[in-house]
């Protein structure tokens, strides 16, 4: 092709519209900026790396690639490793919620698991209900869905349910997404009387629930509330997601998906379409591992580490924060929510704060509708005590 050929040639065609209208993450920008080592972050949803069980994992991969290293090394089923399904749904059933291998897919970490109820359930137009305000990446998913996202009126403890029945028989939703335990990014729990209530709403009026719960064996103190899955209402409209990033690793990404027939197999034809299967190697370690640790051990040595990294957070910021400022408690989970006085900015004040070295994540960005700017998410998951103090001392000269 000759040059003035080439100069008229035609541009290729636009990208589709679901491209370019969702936003990249704002999170994932502040750890790209925040990734240099002097910085004390509470940004990021981390789990703290050095008490990742780096050891106990490497002899289940080392020991699976020993003996069946033909069968690890393959092409897998769909729906996932039966050794990990059964492990999984053994767990799940110790806890309070029959369920069977076959009742699961293992996915690509529990936000394979939303994507592939996106796909099948949401046509473009299509109505979701979400908390106010809600995990970001699940507002990525709805979007590129092409859906209409919806907040639900909350409080401290999240969704009212008087107010989630009159937005399902105005909006007529076909999802509510939920995360119940510990919700990102507010830390709140869902009580028990409203798990209830849920799942009494989405019984009666016919809509399907995604409830996210990446974060639940991360309770430090109070009762484990039953699954809004576990209610009898709502059994055959909810599929419960849940992750190994927060409990064994997140860079193995693994997750799985727990729904009724009717929703479970098209998200198996889904997933086909998608990456045909979950990395096999990684399925057959996590099962390994699970055969060969006891995973409540492991988790007890987390908690008591992440409780005690939550409690010097709540230490100290009632000498960091602008007076009439105001935080939440969280009983588990990675996140303490901070609202600033009426009129302060989170976003621009973070600007000043990576000045000093420090970062957290400003709030608007989780909200589906009108966000508070005042509000900001911090993670105390990955710093020690002692790294919280420091970077609290950092965060007090940011806010002056």
């Amino acid at each position: 092709m000759t040059t003035t050929a080439a100069a008229a040639a035609a541009a290729p065609p636009a990208l589709a519209a679901r491209a370019r209208e969702v936003a990249a993450s704002p999170v994932r920008e502040i750890l790209a900026l925040t990734a240099r080592p002097e910085v004390i972050s509470f940004a990021g949803g981390l789990p703290a790396p050095e008490l990742f069980d780096a050891a106990g994992l490497r002899a289940a991969y080392d020991r699976v690639l020993a003996e069946r290293p033909r069968t690890v090394l393959q092409y897998s089923t769909t729906e996932g490793d039966p050794a990990l399904r059964a492990a999984v749904a053994a767990r799940l059933t110790g806890r309070g919620l029959a369920t069977d291998a076959d009742d699961l897919v293992v996915t690509g970490g529990s936000q394979q698991g939303l994507a592939l109820l996106a796909t099948v359930l949401l046509e473009p137009g299509d109505v979701v209900l979400v908390e106010s305000p809600t995990y970001l990446a699940a507002l990525q998913c709805f979007g590129f869905a092409g859906a209409r996202v919806v907040p639900v009126p909350t409080d401290e403890d999240g969704v009212l349910p008087d107010a989630l029945e009159e937005l399902v028989l105005r909006e007529r939703p076909k999802l509510l997404y939920l995360i119940p335990d510990f919700q990102n990014p507010t830390g709140r729990t869902l009580p028990a009387e409203r798990r209830r209530a849920v799942a009494e709403v989405a019984g009666r009026h016919g809509l399907w629930i995604a409830e996210d719960d990446p974060y639940g064996e991360l309770r430090f103190e109070g009762d484990r509330l039953p699954w809004i899955s576990s209610h009898e209402a709502a059994a055959d409209r909810t599929a419960l997601l849940g992750s190994f990033s927060k409990v064994m690793a997140p860079g193995m990404r693994l997750g799985w998906l727990r729904a009724p027939a009717a929703l479970r197999r098209p998200c198996v034809i889904a997933k086909q379409a998608a990456d045909l299967h979950t990395s096999t190697v990684d399925q057959a370690a996590a099962a390994r591992y699970l055969a060969d640790n006891d995973l409540d051990a492991h988790l007890d040595r987390v908690r008591t580490a992440y409780r005690a990294r939550r409690d010097a957070l709540l230490a100290g910021l009632p000498a960091v924060l602008p007076a009439g400022s105001t935080w939440n408690r969280p009983e588990g989970g990675m996140f303490v929510w901070v609202r600033l006085p009426a009129g302060q900015d989170a976003t621009a004040l973070l600007r000043t704060a990576i000045t000093h070295n420090v970062a957290y994540v400003p709030g608007a960005p989780f909200y589906a509708a009108e966000p508070d700017p005042a509000t900001l998410r911090m993670s105390f998951t990955t710093h020690t005590p002692e790294e919280i103090s420091e970077g609290l001392r950092r965060l007090a000269l940011s806010f002056g």
